[in-house]
């Protein structure tokens, strides 16, 4: 185990060695693509390695830990739903600074039993976090004092198997995508005030469908076109992209599926998105289409390991996925094209991160596989911790957060035995 006077150096040398360098403010980090390419984080850990600190969480939460202005903030919340928290724990010394219970629920909705009540990763700026916890509400909490400064209740939809989505910040707006069996929508909240800018339902013919078949768990995220930027919100059975000044529809893809939780990845020109439950596949569609693009702006379609869960990662040429049983692969961004397919963990729920050449996965039994970022299939490292991960990693300086299933990690690089 790591040894107290090599905690106080450590923290030293992380301090000094990127001053700011503390922000991952999005569940996939500040590019929203899970990436910290500078970082020279550690290959290995164990219980016995590399663990500055070690804090329990309580609770069951799948959300993603969120840092910023030397504070890390996930959500959590009991197992049968009726209290839902927010919680801040220092960087430095891994210490819970704040506990807040936001949300009581006297009778929730059921929920898979993968997942949780508080799986939907909450987002920070300076001076400000917002913890979303789905249909059960929003409310945006000064990140200095823990003080409530808004709240919404009102953004209801019947998630059937629980919440997942994670909100999107951009500019002056919070984006939020409200998927369930009843309603289907994307909305756009003023976030100083938590006001309604604008609200759009997804296309009426959803109503076709069965309940089962119109949800999803996807989060938005930002494409930029030419000088613009757009919304980008995948849905059950259509994945559309939004003007995020007003919410009118620029253009849409039909994909079929349902309960894709993945978030899309932008990368090449192309906008590569999974669509979900049941026989999920990978769709390469090319930007800068209008209307409906379906018969016009598929690039390529990808059919085996493609994970309904993990986000995708984009590394220059290459993408690297993971699909729900731990199957790894490597695929050209531009043709869909595979160079290697491995089973390389057990059941897997977290995204993978890049950072300093190599990709790291996470499973659902505690082990992380470390691959070279690379066409050729080698692999780096296995780690172990006691506990499985269901959230996805936060990269901070040259360390990992890792959120196991009972506890918050700080992973940094050490010698072996230390």
């Amino acid at each position: 185990m790591t040894t107290p006077s090599l905690c106080l150096s450590l923290l030293c040398s992380l301090a000094l060695a990127h001053p700011g360098d503390d922000l991952w403010p999005d569940y996939r980090g500040p590019g929203r693509d899970g990436h910290a390419d500078a970082a020279a984080v550690p290959l290995h850990w164990s219980e016995e390695r590399g663990v500055l600190w070690k804090t329990p969480i309580h609770g069951r939460g799948w959300s993603s830990p969120v840092v910023g202005e030397g504070k890390v903030w996930l959500t959590t919340a009991t197992p049968d739903g009726k209290r839902m928290s927010a919680v801040r724990v220092d960087l430095a010394s891994g210490k819970v600074e704040l506990d807040l219970p936001l949300i009581e629920t006297a009778d929730p909705e059921p929920r898979n039993d993968l997942n949780s009540y508080a799986s939907p990763s909450p987002v920070i700026e300076p001076g400000r976090v917002y913890a979303h916890f789905g249909t059960y509400g929003t409310v945006c909490l000064d990140s200095a004092t823990g003080e409530e400064l808004w709240r919404r209740s009102d953004l209801n939809c019947d998630h059937m198997m629980g919440p997942g989505s994670s909100p999107l910040l951009h500019g002056e707006r919070l984006f939020l995508n409200v998927d369930g069996g009843d309603v289907q929508y994307v909305a756009a909240l003023d976030k100083h005030t938590g006001e309604t800018l604008w609200r759009t339902d997804r296309d009426a013919s959803l109503k076709e469908f069965a309940a089962d078949l119109r949800k999803a768990y996807s989060t938005p995220t930002i494409v930029a076109a030419g000088e613009e930027q757009q919304l980008l919100s995948s849905g059950a059975q259509i994945t559309a992209v939004y003007d995020p000044e007003d919410g009118s529809e620029l253009w849409r893809v039909r994909h079929g599926g349902f309960s894709m939780s993945a978030r899309p990845v932008i990368g090449k020109g192309l906008v590569v998105l999974n669509t979900g439950f049941v026989t999920p596949e990978l769709w390469a569609v090319r930007l800068g289409g209008v209307g409906d693009v379906s018969a016009t702006h598929v690039a390529w379609k990808h059919r085996r390991g493609v994970a309904t869960m993990a986000s995708a990662l984009l590394v220059d040429d290459l993408l690297f996925l993971i699909s729900n049983g731990g199957v790894a692969s490597c695929l050209d961004i531009e043709t869909g094209n595979e160079h290697w397919r491995k089973r390389i963990l057990g059941e897997v729920c977290a995204s993978p991160v890049y950072a300093g050449g190599r990709v790291y996965f996470l499973d659902r039994e505690g082990r992380a596989q470390v691959v070279a970022a690379d066409a050729e299939h080698r692999v780096l490292a296995t780690n172990d911790l006691d506990e499985g991960f269901m959230a996805s990693p936060a990269v901070v300086g040259d360390s990992f957060l890792l959120r196991s299933t009972g506890h918050l990690y700080r992973i940094v690089d050490s010698p072996e035995g230390e």
